[in-house]
C-alpha cells in the first residue's frame, strides 16, 4: 500500500534521495549464522516495495559472497535503488581467519574492480572506506577515491568508523556523502564529535546496528543463545556479566513500547530516526534483517514519534552499557577519538 512507504532523505549535499531507512544486507551471507536464500530474496523485494532504496553490503561480507548474492536483485531494479559497498578489510597474508586494514591506492583500485565485477554493474553509487588505515595518509586514500569518481566507477564517497577530525580532513579533499558508524540506544559515542562534524559539512549519517545487533529487540539475551558461528559471540557486551547487566537496560524500552503498542525494536529504531530532528542532519539507519516481516516492522518505526518524556526515559541507557562494541576498539572511531 502506498501509505506504508517510508519518506526520503538525501545522501550528502548532491547525492540521491533514498528511503529514510535503508537495509543492511550483511547477515544474508555472513556473520549471523545460517540464512535462507529464498527468504532473503523476498526480504529485498519487500523492502523495495516499502520504499527502502539504500542497500548496504561490503567486499568483506563473506569474502565477496554477499555482493554476488545481491547482484541479481540489483540488476533487476538498477534504476530504483542505490548500491553501497565498501573496501578496506583485507585477509591477513599469514592467517586467513584474520583481517587487516588497507587503504593504499593499488588495493583500492583492485577492490573497486572486483566489486564492480561481483555486483555486475557499471558504477557503484556509494563507495565506503570501511575502516581507517592510520599508516596511510587520509588525503591519499580520498584522492584515489576521487579519481574513481572522475573515472565513472563510483558516484559518491562514504566513510565508515571515522573520527570527526578525519571526516573534516577527508571532506576537504572531496565531498563526502555519508558517514557510517554504529549508533543506537547502546552506542552513542559518535554524538560528541562525528555528528557535529557531519552536520557542519552536510554529510548524511548512516547508522549501522541501530538495533544493537538484535540485542535491543530482545531476540537474544546472551551470546550463548546464538549459534557457534555467530559473530556476536565475539563482542564483549553480549557475553558473561556484561550481557546480564545490559539485558536489564531494556526495561525502559519495554515501557515505551507498551505505550505505543510497538515492539522493542521499533522503539529502538524510532529513537535513532528521531536523532535527525534532535541533531539537525539527515539520518538513514540500515537495520539488517533476512525476513520480510521484520522489514515491515522496521519501516513502520519511521512513523513512531517519541515524546519528550519518553526520550528522557531512554536517555540514560547508553551510559550504563557494560562492555565495548568490539574486542579491539582500534578498528572503530571510538578507539581513536
Amino acid at each position: 500500500m502506498t501509505d506504508s512507504r517510508i519518506g526520503t532523505a538525501r545522501l550528502g549535499a548532491t547525492g540521491p534521495e533514498v528511503g529514510v531507512q535503508g537495509l543492511g544486507c550483511m547477515g544474508m551471507s555472513f556473520a549471523y549464522g545460517p540464512s535462507d536464500a529464498d527468504e532473503s530474496r523476498a526480504t529485498l523485494e519487500r523492502a523495495l516495495e516499502l520504499g527502502v532504496t539504500l542497500y548496504d553490503t561490503a567486499d568483506a561480507y563473506g569474502a565477496g559472497e554477499n555482493e554476488k548474492f545481491l547482484s541479481p536483485f540489483f540488476r533487476a531494479h538498477r534504476d530504483e535503488l542505490v548500491i553501497a559497498t565498501k573496501f578496506a578489510l583485507a585477509i591477513h597474508p599469514d592467517d586467513p581467519t584474520r583481517r587487516i586494514i588497507r587503504n593504499d591506492a593499488p588495493y583500492i583500485r583492485q577492490c573497486v574492480e572486483a566489486s564492480l565485477k561481483r555486483l555486475d554493474v557499471d558504477v557503484i553509487d556509494l563507495y565506503y572506506m570501511h575502516r581507517r588505515d592510520v599508516n596511510v595518509p587520509l588525503e591519499e586514500t580520498i584522492g584515489v577515491m576521487a579519481e574513481l569518481v572522475g573515472e565513472g566507477k563510483i558516484k559518491q564517497l562514504g566513510l565508515s568508523e571515522v573520527t570527526g577530525e578525519e571526516l573534516r580532513t577527508a571532506h576537504a579533499v572531496h565531498p563526502i556523502a555519508a558517514v557510517q558508524s554504529e549508533w543506537s540506544l547502546f552506542s552513542r559515542d559518535i554524538e560528541a564529535k562525528v555528528v557535529p562534524a557531519a552536520r557542519d559539512l552536510g554529510v548524511t549519517l548512516v547508522p549501522y546496528s541501530p538495533l544493537g545487533r538484535g540485542f535491543l529487540t530482545g531476540s537474544f539475551a546472551k551470546a550463548e543463545d546464538l549459534t557457534a558461528d555467530d559473530f556476536r559471540r565475539q563482542q564483549p557486551r553480549y557475553t558473561g556479566e556484561n550481557a546480564a547487566a545490559n539485558a536489564a537496560l531494556l526495561d525502559p524500552i519495554r515501557t515505551v513500547a507498551e505505550a505505543h503498542g510497538a515492539t522493542l525494536g521499533q522503539i529502538a529504531l524510532a529513537w535513532v530516526q528521531q536523532r535527525a530532528s534532535v541533531h539537525g542532519l539527515p539520518i538513514v539507519p540500515i537495520p539488517g534483517t533476512r525476513k520480510p516481516s521484520r522489514v515491515e516492522e522496521n519501516t513502520a518505526a519511521t512513523r513512531i514519534v517519541l515524546t519528550e518524556e519518553e526520550l528522557a526515559l531512554l536517555e540514560p541507557i547508553a551510559e550504563k552499557v557494560a562492555g565495548d562494541r568490539y574486542a579491539d576498539m582500534s578498528f572503530a572511531s571510538g578507539g581513536r577519538e
